[in-house]
């Protein structure tokens, strides 16, 4: 189990080349994939051994794909993001909310109702993090499980600076430390699923853990 500890990120870690309001910069919906195929299938393989099924999952920062198993049966498939053509888009989503999580991080559900959260390559673009994972922690069930899913991809100028100073292993010790300050969380682990077909493909790793159940006092 752990706590929240002390945040020792400064401000200037999650400072991007672009400032603007994230909502103009995708205000123009992008349907297309960041990743490529190989790295998409090991996702959603990912996915299916990972996630509950007959569960309620939350895909935060979503888009137009989830990369879920097409025969992936769950209950509802939430989705939260910045773009509603996007999140239209999206055919495995049951519900859609647009909302910016660096402005309003504050998730608009109730405690303990989900089963499962994804990020699915946006990590990177989290300016407050630490408020997100503490609200993920919130809303998910006892041993509901938050799984970050990234790659090397980004939009550069909306990356925060932490994260393009980092190799592809200090992000996944970034996204731990992520979990470690936010607090309410078992050990978080690593996994490197990137494609093997010896040819330069598209790298993919997660970073998960799971909600603590809360000690009772005899």
């Amino acid at each position: 189990m752990t706590e929240a500890s002390e945040n020792p990120f400064r401000p200037e870690f999650f400072q991007r080349e672009d400032e603007s309001d994230d909502s103009l910069f995708y205000k123009e919906p992008r349907l297309l994939v960041h990743i490529d195929e190989h790295a998409i299938a090991a996702i959603g393989e990912y996915f299916s051994e990972a996630l509950p099924h007959d569960g309620l999952i939350l895909d935060l920062m979503s888009s137009w794909r989830t990369h879920l198993p097409e025969d992936f049966v769950k209950e509802q498939l939430v989705g939260l993001g910045l773009n509603a053509v996007e999140l239209a888009e999206n055919p495995q989503l049951d519900h859609r909310i647009v909302q910016d999580i660096n402005t309003l991080p504050g998730l608009p559900f109730r405690d303990s109702c989900m089963h499962a959260a994804v990020i699915t390559v946006s990590a990177q673009y989290l300016t407050k993090p630490i408020e997100v994972f503490q609200e993920v922690n919130r809303v998910l069930e006892d041993h509901g499980t938050f799984h970050i899913i990234y790659s090397n991809r980004m939009f550069a100028t909306k990356a925060v600076a932490a994260w393009k100073a980092l190799d592809d292993f200090q992000r996944g010790q970034l996204l731990t430390s992520y979990f470690a300050v936010s607090g309410g969380w078992e050990q978080p682990k690593m996994l490197d699923i990137s494609p093997k077909l010896g040819t330069p493909l598209d790298p993919v790793y997660i970073v998960s853990a799971r909600k603590v159940v809360p000690e009772v006092e005899a």
